[in-house]
């Protein structure tokens, strides 16, 4: 963990808290420190010790990972250990918590301290979105302090206490304990979908007022109260099921594709792991900001305090990377990646949080198809962006596995003059001979909604017709490449390869051309035949050419 300055720290220094994570680990979890680097020097005089590398590094800047990592919960549970409730004379709670009074009861609170594993996912401008593991653990603090109905009289504290903690997921009770002050609760949520969990408890307290003549008891006055306190967190149930899609090339490669409705981190295509795909997203840790403060309620007043326990969560953010296939040069090939268009989630960071983050739009990366050497379908791994959350993998039909063909284009000029050429593209399948169409009235669109198949050549995207054929103009001479985009194997049958054809093209490659070229030299040329006939003959008027010649 990383000091954000000498004069306070918004976290833990390095060493000073066992919090189950290395020196290492605890410098990668403060994403909204202020990042105002402190040299190891002046660091070592002001706290006598010294930092690693990766604590410096952290001091200066924020820490990413390519998969959703266990330290931010390894925290979470230590630090939670820290968190301890008052008696019943005092209230200890964040500054934002969501406090109740009763009769007897003031300062009534149950707060969420952290669920997990979780992560913030930050999907666009002004958009984010929780995203909760099946299967997780809530942990919170519940507190309170009792009242008196006035100072004056003898009132006794009799009993005080918190009767049920429980947990319910849209209203339905999903866990619960029994009476405590920091509740530790383990759940499985029902659905898979938007939800909303709900920490509850009930806190009593009863109180009596004695009233006595001579040393004998004359009456007895009870009181009671009873409230309930809530705090919520909504998301969305994060669940995957993964259903690929395979396809052969004609070299033996092979090619699978991966969609999936919401953001996922990405696969392995081994058994090993060497060979993996990520998809745009990244992540990073960071403290929850409303437990920086911790104010303590009496009687007579409030007090505050910087927390001793700090909830650490992760955080999911569309990178300036982008998708990656590794390994990087001998790895798989990423063809083709689907999904919407979505505006730069930065504004919802938050301050003093400085990653690779996307500036301007970014496609969601829903689906990922790649070609690879080998794919084992047994080993295939899709992981999700919340740590632990693997896909169910459905693996298709025999049968159902695409086999891509081989085409043939070619690209031949029709017609020619100084100004501009006109070619013709055919394109053709290899194995039956066929003309390839690719015109949008005869492609349906694809099952991944990705564009139809075109040719381009120069800065033109063109389509054949139903006889395979396209005709485009040229007007700037040079070398052409006309290469064939095929559109994606997951809608297309039969499903092409890529293949490409080249065409050149000049003015003087025509009889016209070479006479244009003479003529235009000519004429630019006129002028000086001129200037250079009347100076001869100017010479020759005066007689100034005999001093040219001599015998």
């Amino acid at each position: 963990m990383t000091v954000t300055g000498l004069a306070a720290a918004n976290h833990p220094r390095p060493g000073t808290e066992g919090n189950g994570l290395t020196e290492n680990e605890s410098a990668t979890l403060w994403s909204h420190d202020a990042d105002d680097y402190t040299n190891d020097s002046t660091y070592s005089q002001h706290y006598g010790e010294h930092r690693t590398a990766l604590q410096q590094l952290a001091n200066g800047t924020d820490i990413t990972f390519t998969r959703p990592p266990k330290t931010a919960a390894t925290w979470t549970k230590h630090d939670f250990r820290d968190l301890h409730a008052s008696g019943p004379e005092t209230s200890l709670h964040p500054e934002n918590a969501d406090l109740e009074d009763g009769a007897l009861i003031a300062d009534a609170h149950a707060t969420i301290f952290a669920a997990q594993p979780t992560t913030r996912a930050h999907l666009a401008s002004g958009e984010t979105r929780t995203y909760l593991a099946p299967d997780g653990t809530l942990r919170g603090l519940v507190d309170y302090r009792v009242r008196y109905p006035s100072t004056s009289a003898d009132w006794s504290l009799t009993k005080h206490q918190i009767s049920r903690v429980w947990l319910t997921q849209d209203g339905d009770t999903i866990a619960s304990s029994t009476g405590t002050q920091t509740p530790t609760l383990d759940y499985q949520l029902q659905n898979d979908r938007t939800t909303t969990l709900t920490l509850h408890a009930t806190i009593e307290v009863r109180i009596e007022q004695t009233t006595t003549v001579n040393g004998n008891t004359v009456s007895t006055t009870t009181e009671t109260d009873s409230i309930t306190v809530t705090d919520s967190l909504s998301g969305s149930v994060y669940n995957l099921a993964a259903y690929p899609y395979y396809a052969t090339y004609p070299n033996g490669d092979a090619g699978v594709a991966i969609l999936q409705s919401r953001p996922w981190q990405g696969y392995t295509l081994t058994e090993t792991g060497s060979a993996r795909v990520r998809g745009v997203w990244r992540f990073y840790t960071a403290r929850h900001t409303g437990w920086d403060t911790l104010v303590t309620s009496t009687r007579d007043g409030e007090t505050r305090t910087q927390s001793d326990a700090i909830p650490v969560s992760v955080h999911a953010y569309p990178s300036r990377i982008g998708p990656v296939a590794e390994p990087v040069r001998t790895g798989p090939e990423i063809v083709e990646t689907w999904g919407i268009n979505r505006s730069s989630p930065a504004s919802t960071l938050g301050e003093d949080v400085h990653i690779d983050v996307v500036n301007d739009t970014y496609t969601t990366t829903y689906g990922v198809a790649v070609r690879a050497e080998q794919v084992d379908r047994q080993a295939l791994h899709v992981a999700g962006i919340v740590r632990g959350v693997n896909a169910t993998i459905f693996q298709p039909q025999a049968g159902s596995t695409r086999h891509l063909r081989e085409s043939s284009l070619t690209a031949t000029v029709l017609s020619q003059n100084v100004s501009a050429a006109t070619v013709r593209l055919e394109l053709r399948d290899n194995q039956t001979g066929a003309p390839i169409d690719l015109s949008q009235e005869q492609r349906g669109r694809p099952l991944a909604q990705s564009p139809t198949g075109y040719i381009a050549i120069g800065d033109q995207h063109v389509e054949t017709n139903r006889s395979g054929v396209a005709v485009v103009t040229l007007t700037q001479p040079g070398i052409y490449t006309a290469q064939y985009q095929p559109e994606s194997w997951l809608g297309a049958n039969p499903a092409y390869v890529r293949t490409q054809a080249s065409v050149r093209w000049h003015p003087l490659g025509t009889l016209s051309g070479w006479f244009n070229l003479v003529f235009t030299t000519g004429w630019k040329l006129l002028p000086f035949v001129v200037m250079f006939y009347a100076g001869q003959r100017l010479l020759r008027m005066f007689g100034l050419d005999r001093f040219q010649h001599y015998d």
